[in-house]
């Protein structure tokens, strides 16, 4: 039998999606090495499991993320959710800066767009909220893409509740993609409230914390050397064994269930609300119909109140990035 994917309506936008996305960034960084092939064949085969949501960005591998989706959903555009993103972008140095400004709005689709190979983007995120830019100018620039018929609807992503209610303001938004996952609920303090007060959908990335909540990673020597992860505050020290605690809760409740850890912890993050569209990330076939059979996963009130219990607000050791200006990077009480 195969998995209950059934869709979702993002906010009171009207965009209606997948119940479950797919994040396709680590096909293009990030992970370690991906196979092109492989890759391809893993958006083929969500868009055959009814996983038509589709995620990536113009930043993700510089472009080749947008160039590898586009070229995989060529003859079946009819049947994708099609999202990305703009405003970051890497600095000669390595690092990364966040750009805003209305022109580089309008630069940007058009590149997206040109990869993509496609006419029109359904769902166009600011990456990151650009703190020496108003919102209101970034937004409005973003509004008249979709009176162009370029972009049809907007999103933020990482946004504070403060930037959210400016943007609003301008046009509506369809969708807020932040972090949310048994490990990381700095989501539900403050920012999930004020998206769902003005009728925005929530896109959780990281759904299954980077892929630690699969309980496939034991130690830092399951990472590629090419693995972002090598370096991340949550995967290195003493906050790598006591997050490990946290797998090992989960694990446990899971295999009573008869579920893997990382479906269950899907199934959480499903289970928040209809307006909640999770986009875990995956590079293989075999881990994303793993993923997608977390649509079947049924979680009570006694199990949802349980895992409220193994992982609480705050309960992962370490940041979230290492440069926190990423996380509501917009934010300076949260930088």
């Amino acid at each position: 039998m195969s998995p209950s994917v059934g869709t979702r309506t993002l906010g009171l936008t009207g965009l209606t999606v997948s119940s479950l996305g797919l994040g396709c960034m680590g096909m293009s960084q990030m992970y370690g090495a991906a196979d092109r092939k492989e890759s391809i064949a893993t958006i083929h085969r969500a868009l055959d499991l009814g996983v038509t949501f589709l995620d990536t960005s113009d930043v993700y591998g510089d472009g080749h993320n947008e160039e590898l989706v586009g070229e995989a959903i060529a003859g079946r555009r009819d049947d994708v959710q099609l999202a990305t993103k703009f405003a970051i972008s890497r600095t000669e140095d390595g690092g990364q800066r966040i750009d805003g400004r209305p022109e580089n709005v309008r630069a940007r689709v058009e590149d997206s767009l040109r990869r993509l190979k496609v006419d029109v983007i359904d769902l166009y995120y600011q990456h990151r909220v650009d703190r020496k830019v108003p919102i209101e100018d970034t937004v409005g620039a973003l509004a008249e893409l979709v009176e162009q018929g370029k972009v049809r609807y907007l999103g933020l992503s990482e946004a504070s509740a403060a930037s959210i209610r400016r943007a609003v303001a301008v046009h509506p938004i369809a969708a807020l993609q932040s972090e949310w996952s048994l490990w990381t609920r700095d989501l539900e303090a403050e920012v999930l409230g004020v998206a769902r007060e003005h009728g925005i959908g929530i896109v959780p990335f990281s759904p299954l914390g980077r892929g630690f909540l699969t309980g496939a990673i034991t130690g830092p020597e399951d990472f590629g050397e090419d693995d972002w992860r090598r370096g991340h505050p949550r995967f290195t020290g003493e906050a790598f064994a006591v997050n490990l605690r946290l797998v090992e809760a989960v694990r446990a409740m899971a295999q009573e269930k008869g579920t893997t850890p990382g479906q269950l912890a899907l199934a959480w993050v499903l289970a928040q609300g209809e307006d909640v569209v999770p986009i875990p990330g995956t590079k293989r076939r075999t881990y994303l119909e793993e993923n997608v059979a977390a649509a079947d996963v049924r979680l009570s009130a006694d199990d949802l109140a349980r895992l409220d219990g193994i992982a609480p607000p705050g309960v992962a050791a370490g940041g979230r990035y290492v440069d926190a200006a990423y996380s509501y990077g917009d934010s300076p009480e949260r930088a």
